[in-house]
C-alpha cells in the first residue's frame, strides 16, 4: 500500500523541468531566465548557447530537459513548444566566513538556487496573430 498518486499541477499541453542547487545567487540566475521567458524553445536554446553568462549553459540543460519531458512524457509536438514560465527560487545558503585585521572576520554568503522551466504547446496557428502584432509594434 503506498500513497495516493497526486495531482497533475500542469496542464495536458505543458511539461517541466527542474534543476536544484544551481551554484549561482537567486538574482543572477532570474537575469537568465528573464531572456528566455515566452519564447520559441528554439530561440531561447539558441540564445542560452551564445550567451556569455556562465549559468546560462545549465539553464539550456533544463530547457533541454523540459522539452525531452514534453517529447518523451507527454507526446507533444517539439517545434510548437513556447517557454511558458520560468520560476527562479532560492536555495540553501552556505557561509563561509573571512579572516579580517585584529582577529575578526566578515561572513561570506554562499547562495544556491532552484531553476523551474515549463514549456508549453502553442500551435503554430495561434501563434502567427501574435507574431504580427509584436512585429508591428517593432516597426512603429
Amino acid at each position: 500500500m503506498g500513497k495516493p498518486k497526486r495531482e497533475r499541477q500542469l496542464g495536458d499541453n505543458e511539461a517541466q523541468a527542474v534543476v536544484r542547487n544551481l551554484r549561482v545567487s537567486p538574482r543572477k540566475l532570474n537575469l537568465v531566465a528573464q531572456m528566455i521567458r515566452g519564447k520559441k524553445v528554439d530561440t531561447a536554446l539558441a540564445e542560452l548557447e551564445f550567451s556569455r553568462k556562465r549559468i546560462a549553459q545549465d539553464v539550456r540543460k533544463c530547457v533541454m530537459s523540459a522539452v525531452a519531458n514534453a517529447e518523451n512524457n507527454h507526446q507533444l509536438d517539439v517545434n510548437d513548444l513556447v517557454v511558458s514560465q520560468a520560476h527562479v527560487g532560492k536555495n540553501i545558503v552556505m557561509r563561509r566566513f573571512h579572516a579580517r585585521g585584529r582577529g575578526k572576520m566578515s561572513p561570506v554568503e554562499k547562495p544556491f538556487s532552484q531553476l523551474t522551466v515549463v514549456v508549453k504547446e502553442v500551435p503554430a496557428a495561434a501563434e502567427e496573430p501574435a507574431r504580427d502584432a509584436q512585429q508591428a509594434e517593432e516597426t512603429a
